[in-house]
């Protein structure tokens, strides 16, 4: 990698050129990308587009001063530029990510030309830099007005209801799918292992080999059940890996006790982190759900108690 300080002023140049073609084309990604979702938000990203228009009077500048051949200079061809994480490739975009990164994006751009206008030589290229540094602070105040053109605080906080809706729908749903699937139906195979054997360590075994292979199951079942494109669900790969790890997450919490070789204390663990399972299942439903507390209680510990007493009735006969 170069040093901003070794760099030419046709170098220079030639950076800016890439960093605002690459700046406006993230800007349509965004815009692209929230369409669907976010029509207002997608809007002003459109219209940050349309400012990142300067790169032709650098062009020109370059040619003026350097001839028609531009040198392929990148930013991660420079140290010193902060390496962005590709969020505008990832589909569906968040709402929140988009706008944090187009305002790094700004204050990056500007940070770049003032320091790039204190080593040009030359008066015009020089000026051009001042000029440009002088546009990005005003990029700045354009994006703001933007905003508030575009997104009322009535379209904003649609908005934002829909982002929570899609986070819903995205990763709380098979989060908390895979979540009740696993500490609810993997009771039954360790409890009745832990009965039938009194062994710890077979109960642990079980366990194990159940909560794993839950997760595999309801990753793919989740993963196949929709590809996301009608119900707004997202990548099915995502929620697939969601899914998975939840449910493998939720049979080996109440599995880790029996690594413990004492039987009734290992088996007094299970118990107590059973409970605690069923209570977070419970304030997620109520807290993301909307499900009233009561209810919610009432449902998933049922749920849990006859697995449970299932596994202890198989295992104790």
């Amino acid at each position: 990698m170069r040093t901003f300080d070794s760099l030419t002023e046709k170098e220079i140049l030639a950076l800016a050129i890439s960093l605002e073609e690459e700046d406006e084309r993230v800007y349509a990604d965004f815009a692209e990308g929230l369409h669907q979702d976010f029509p207002a938000s997608a809007a002003v990203f459109d219209g940050m587009r349309e400012e990142e228009s300067t790169h032709r009077r650098l062009i020109n500048t370059f040619r003026e001063k350097f001839g028609e051949h531009i040198p392929l200079l990148r930013r991660q061809d420079v140290r010193g530029f902060v390496r962005r994480k590709p969020i505008w490739l990832v589909r569906p975009l968040g709402l929140e990510a988009v706008r944090s990164q187009a305002s790094a994006m700004e204050v990056e751009t500007r940070n770049f030309y003032e320091r790039a206008a204190t080593r040009a030589q030359d008066v015009h290229i020089r000026q051009l830099l001042d000029d440009l540094a002088q546009e990005e602070r005003s990029h700045e105040s354009r994006a703001e007005a933007l905003e508030k053109e575009k997104l009322g605080p009535d379209v904003k906080s649609r908005e934002d209801e829909a982002e929570r809706r899609l986070f819903l729908l995205r990763i709380v749903q098979p989060g908390l799918a895979g979540l009740m699937d696993g500490s609810v139906s993997t009771l039954a195979p360790v409890f009745a292992a832990a009965f039938a054997t009194h062994s710890s360590w077979d109960a642990f075994v079980v366990g194990l080999a159940a909560s794993i292979g839950a997760g595999i199951s309801m990753g793919f079942a989740e993963a196949l059940s929709d590809d996301g494109s009608l119900t707004g669900r997202g990548l099915p790969w995502m929620r697939g890996l969601i899914c998975g790890l939840m449910t493998a997450l939720g049979g080996i919490g109440h599995t880790l006790p029996f690594l413990i070789g004492d039987f009734r204390l290992a088996m007094t663990a299970a118990v107590l982190v059973v409970i605690v399972e069923l209570g977070v299942i419970s304030w997620v439903r109520h807290r993301y759900m909307e499900t009233p507390a009561l209810s919610a209680v009432l449902q998933v510990g049922l749920g849990g108690v006859l697995v449970f007493f299932t596994g202890i009735l198989i295992g104790s006969s």
